[in-house]
């Protein structure tokens, strides 16, 4: 992994997008090159460079949109190629559209079915590199476990959802006589001290997968002289967030929060955030007016009025605000007053209003929330006070996700279903603290291209 912008990516991950980019720029240039000489340093030049930059950028977008930046993805060269073709196409309708947009933009489009054909030959060919055995001895990281139950066997699950170049896990170091949950044959025997078992496996990493660690239950000493080596330490839940983009609340610690990276709420993330904030949903609030007015118009039709559903909701600070939200449910969906989930096909919920939730159209009026600032964009999902209260006391640091505004997409949401309970709303927590902690301007727009996947295929909604 690599830091960039205060975000942790895979080095392949980051390889392929810059490979990749310079590889799409370079042929869309050779493309339209052909098809028009290009004066040396003058304006043609400036243009075809733009049109390139473009044509890249949009490749790229729908790899993303596909979902084939993700880690673990498509390590199979036949569900790459399927994959991979309607990416490619996928970006080529983009790329058509944007260069309509572009003044003699039609000259460009005529260059895109020839450069998405040798796009989608080179970008086969870079993915092949990157899944094949070569790519494994040279990236991937070697990572020695040191502990043997439960916590080491999660590590181990987690390990093996990522691609063989980003990490290989080569053994367990037991550190005590307790219940084994590893496979016996890579427990590496004590005889061997820490050090040489890093050394005789060849270790960049070890992960520290061991709760309790009070009592003389770790070789501090020995950790220490492998650090002093080179050779990186890591807790459990820096793991987790690293591979998993969550933090898990059950291993977590107050001192980890208070002394670790992370959680900027400086005025400079606060005034790019509102910007961005005000921009994005200005722009989706035009687009989508046509789309709100047929949905108000459909809700009308079937259960009459309220067209919208006004809610308070738990926001920045712990303070409540009205969250506005078309209609999905019937007038008397809580008619004794009592709060509740919904639940997978709730009967609550009308025909209109089991469409606009699968595909988030009754999100659409919290853009004006965004707009008054009291949601963002890309934040945690807000919560009913009853909820909060309940999961404040049994949830460890629930609270922590009311440090950053709401939002109306988040990490959370695109990484998990709709929460209907405590253990859902545990899972959903893990995420958004690891938003809490981690984000930024380029996490919101990695979010943003996530919610655009997970609305088109219609994922978690209820």
């Amino acid at each position: 992994m690599v830091l960039m912008f205060n975000q942790r990516l895979s080095l392949v991950a980051l390889l392929e997008l810059v490979l990749g980019g310079a590889a799409l720029f370079a042929i869309f240039g050779f493309v339209m090159s052909s098809h028009s000489p290009v004066s040396e340093g003058g304006a043609t030049a400036n243009v075809f460079g733009t049109a390139g930059i473009v044509f890249s950028a949009s490749q790229l977008l729908a790899f993303g949109l596909v979902g084939l930046l993700r880690a673990g993805t498509a390590d199979r060269l036949g569900s790459l190629g399927l994959r991979l073709l309607f990416s490619t196409a996928l970006g080529a309708g983009i790329c058509h559209f944007l260069f309509s947009l572009m003044p003699d933009g039609h000259a460009y489009q005529q260059s895109i079915p020839q450069a998405t054909l040798m796009s989608f030959a080179a970008l086969m060919l870079l993915r092949g590199f990157l899944l094949s055995g070569v790519q494994r001895n040279i990236f991937s990281r070697r990572i020695l476990v040191l502990g043997t139950g439960t916590e080491a066997a999660a590590v181990q699950r987690a390990i093996g959802t990522l691609r063989a170049s980003e990490a290989t896990l080569v053994g367990f170091y037991p550190v005590d006589a307790g219940s084994r949950a590893v496979p016996s044959d890579q427990i590496i025997p004590t005889s061997l001290s820490l050090e040489e078992a890093v050394a005789r496996t060849r270790a960049h990493e070890v992960i520290v997968a061991v709760r309790e660690q009070r009592g003389g239950s770790l070789p501090l000493s020995h950790l220490l002289n492998c650090r002093l080596r080179g050779v990186r330490i890591v807790d459990l839940p820096g793991f987790y967030e690293r591979v998993t983009g969550e933090v898990p609340v059950d291993s977590l610690k107050s001192s980890w929060m208070i002394y670790g990276d992370g959680f900027r709420q400086d005025w400079s993330r606060r005034l790019v955030k509102r910007i961005f904030d005000i921009v994005a949903a200005f722009v989706l609030l035009v687009i989508s007016l046509p789309v709100m007015a047929v949905a108000a118009l459909a809700i009308l039709l079937e259960s009459g009025r309220p067209l919208i559903f006004r809610q308070d909701r738990v926001g920045l600070g712990g303070k409540e605000f009205t969250v506005f939200k078309f209609r999905s449910m019937r007038t008397d969906a809580e008619r004794d007053g009592i709060p509740r989930w919904a639940t997978t096909e709730d009967p609550r919920i009308t025909r209109v209003g089991r469409f606009v939730r699968r595909t988030r159209i009754d999100e659409l009026p919290q853009l004006f929330n965004v707009l008054r600032g009291e949601m963002s964009f890309v934040g945690p999902r807000p919560e009913r006070l009853y909820f909060v209260e309940q999961l404040s006391e049994q949830v460890p640091f629930y609270g922590a996700r009311h440090t950053v505004k709401p939002g109306l997409t988040g990490w959370a949401q695109v990484r998990y279903s709709y929460g209907a309970s405590v253990e859902d709303a545990v899972k959903k927590l893990q995420f958004d603290l690891y938003y809490v902690k981690n984000h930024t301007l380029l996490l919101d727009i990695v979010i943003l291209i996530k919610t655009i996947r997970v609305v088109l295929r219609g994922e978690g909604a209820r």
